[in-house]
């Protein structure tokens, strides 16, 4: 069943069963605390095992349907490229900065206490400075956007958070020697970006090899459908069976933390899918472009926040509280962009490239 834009009932709905899970992830860590105890056991560098399968699982039917001939045609169009690096790395960590001290030390100083306040800042700008690695495949895919394009933008992505991340923290908060675990981040690039781009290429020459172009983009790739959106959703019940006693003892706090969270989110993004706009560049590029800044690394930045300040502070609820207003409003975003698609040339075909 699909609706006008050739959303699926089940994707249609996904606000629904995304609410519905984090529902049942708090349930699971309040009245059954031994699945995520059992669930702790099973860690490498700070990086929850679980997680990431499901984690891998999403990008997986990405990679499948990518076709990497195209990424030497995506190479040709790099304005793209050029409005990601400059959104993400040179304006974003900063505005995140500014909007959350406007709030969290100004605005909202009668609600929250000074030391409080400044963790809340450390979590906001460690979100800042993590931009999307995995989950902007699940939004270009719902705004059907480039694959090859976002493939490319996450990579580049991934290299600068390498050298920039460190830096960038250590400026915003003024402080020195934050140290990163570059365990967890690299550990998380090899799982969520290598393994599945591997796993794809290679399934993707033994299918077409044995079976055929046809059968692999007609029939093959279309077994995954579910398998994106499931992780999805699989994905946030383990990740609020772990943080839902958080939630849960300070609930007019998330409220607080979550306004200046979401105007960065919609500002980051029409920054720059209106500079693609500006640029006239094609829609599949302007959804993906815009999509990767808005969202985050939540990983890294929960990683870091917790080996930072521990797992009861401020910085690790604020980083698990950009996780819960991420999928509500991302998805928001997504259905905006793809009501807008008019707004940008129709160049070509505006679906992925298989």
């Amino acid at each position: 069943m699909k609706n006008k834009e050739g959303i699926r009932f089940f994707e249609r709905f996904l606000t629904l069963w995304v609410t519905l899970c984090i529902v049942v992830g708090i349930i699971i860590g309040q009245w059954l605390p031994v699945v995520p105890e059992t669930l702790s056991r099973f860690e490498y560098a700070n990086v929850s095992i679980p997680v990431a399968i499901l984690i891998w699982l999403m990008i997986y039917p990405m990679m499948l349907k990518v076709d990497f001939r195209s990424v030497r045609d995506v190479g040709r169009r790099p304005r793209g490229i050029l409005i990601t690096c400059v959104t993400n790395w040179l304006i974003k960590p900063f505005t995140m900065f500014a909007i959350a001290y406007l709030f969290f030390h100004v605005l909202f100083k009668t609600f929250i206490p000074a030391d409080l306040a400044d963790e809340y800042l450390a979590g906001a700008v460690l979100l800042g400075a993590a931009p999307c690695t995995a989950m902007v495949f699940v939004w270009s895919y719902l705004t059907r956007g480039d694959a090859a394009y976002t493939l490319v933008q996450v990579a580049v992505n991934d290299l600068i958070i390498l050298v920039a991340f460190a830096p960038i923290v250590a400026f915003l908060l003024g402080v020195g020697g934050i140290v990163v675990p570059w365990d967890t981040l690299l550990f998380s690039i090899i799982l969520f970006v290598v393994i599945p781009l591997l796993a794809g290429i290679i399934t993707r020459v033994i299918v077409i090899g044995r079976r055929g172009a046809e059968y692999f983009n007609h029939i093959f790739v279309k077994r995954f459908d579910n398998l994106t959106i499931g992780g999805l959703l699989l994905t946030l019940v383990i990740l609020f069976s772990f943080q839902g006693k958080i939630i849960l003892g300070n609930p007019f706090h998330i409220i607080l933390i979550a306004i200046p969270l979401v105007i960065q989110t919609v500002l980051i993004f029409f920054v720059a899918y209106g500079w693609a706009k500006w640029w006239k560049l094609p829609h599949e590029v302007a959804a993906p472009a815009g999509m990767i800044g808005a969202s985050n690394f939540f990983e890294l930045a929960v990683a870091v926040a917790i080996s930072l300040f521990g797992l009861q502070s401020g910085a690790a609820l604020v980083t698990v509280v950009g996780v819960l207003v991420e999928v509500p409003v991302m998805l928001a975003l997504v259905r905006m962009a793809n009501r807008t698609k008019r707004w940008f040339p129709a160049v070509g075909s505006n679906t992925i490239k298989i």
